[in-house]
C-alpha cells in the first residue's frame, strides 16, 4: 500500500470520537508513508483526514467535481487537487489512484463509494484492501445487513472477508497490509430448487 482512499463525511457527526479518530488516522498515514487520496473538500471529516495528514508531512491528493468545488469548499492547500466533470469520474479516479480504500463514518456518499469498491472485489474486478473504521461501531447495522444478506442467500459467505474491521486505525492499516482476497462462487441455487 502506498496511497490510500479515505472515504468519510462532509459534516463532523455528533460525537468529537469521530474528528479524533480521523486526525489518527490522518497522523498515521502520514507518518508510515502512506499518501491520502480524498474527496477535495475542506469541511468535516473530509476536511480533518487532509489537514491531518499535512500537518504531518504527508502527501494528500484531493479530487473533486467542479460543481462541488464551492459546496464542499475545495483544500486549496492540498499537495495536488484534481477537477472532475461530475461524481463518476471523481469515483473513478480516486478508485484508479489508491491501493486500499478505508471507510468511515459519513453519510449516502460514503455508503456509496464503499459499496462500489466492494462490489468491484466482490467481481473481482479489484483485489486492493477494504477497511472500515468502525468509530464507536457506527457500522455495526451495516455489517448486521450483511449478515442478514448472507443468511438470506443473496450473498456468500466469503463476502464476509471482502473487508476488513477495525475501531483503532492502527490495527485496521495492520489488518489491510495482511489482507488477502478469498473468492467463491458468487451465484448459487437456493435449497428449495434443489429439493
Amino acid at each position: 500500500m502506498q496511497k490510500i482512499a479515505v472515504y468519510c463525511g462532509s459534516n463532523f457527526g455528533e460525537s468529537k470520537n469521530y474528528f479524533d479518530a480521523t486526525q489518527e488516522l490522518g497522523r498515521l498515514l502520514a507518518e508510515q508513508n502512506l499518501g491520502l487520496v480524498y474527496g477535495g473538500g475542506k469541511v468535516g471529516l473530509m476536511g480533518t483526514i487532509a489537514d491531518a495528514v499535512l500537518a504531518h508531512g504527508g502527501h494528500v491528493t484531493g479530487v473533486i467535481p467542479t460543481f462541488l468545488r464551492e459546496l464542499e469548499k475545495a483544500h486549496d492547500g492540498l499537495s495536488e487537487l484534481i477537477e472532475t466533470p461530475d461524481m463518476t469520474v471523481r469515483k473513478q479516479e480516486m478508485i484508479v489512484r489508491a491501493d486500499a480504500y478505508i471507510a468511515m463514518p459519513g453519510g449516502v456518499g460514503t455508503f456509496e463509494e464503499l459499496f462500489e469498491v466492494l462490489s468491484m472485489g466482490q467481481l473481482r474486478l479489484q483485489q486492493k484492501p477494504i477497511g472500515l473504521l468502525d468509530v464507536d461501531g457506527f457500522y455495526q447495522p451495516l455489517l448486521a445487513l450483511i449478515e442478514q444478506a448472507i443468511t438470506s442467500g443473496f450473498m456468500p459467505e466469503s463476502n464476509r472477508t471482502l473487508m476488513v474491521v477495525d475501531s483503532n486505525p492502527q490495527t485496521l492499516l495492520d489488518k489491510m497490509r495482511a489482507y488477502e482476497p478469498v473468492y467463491t462462487q458468487k451465484w448459487h441455487q437456493p435449497q428449495w430448487m434443489q429439493d
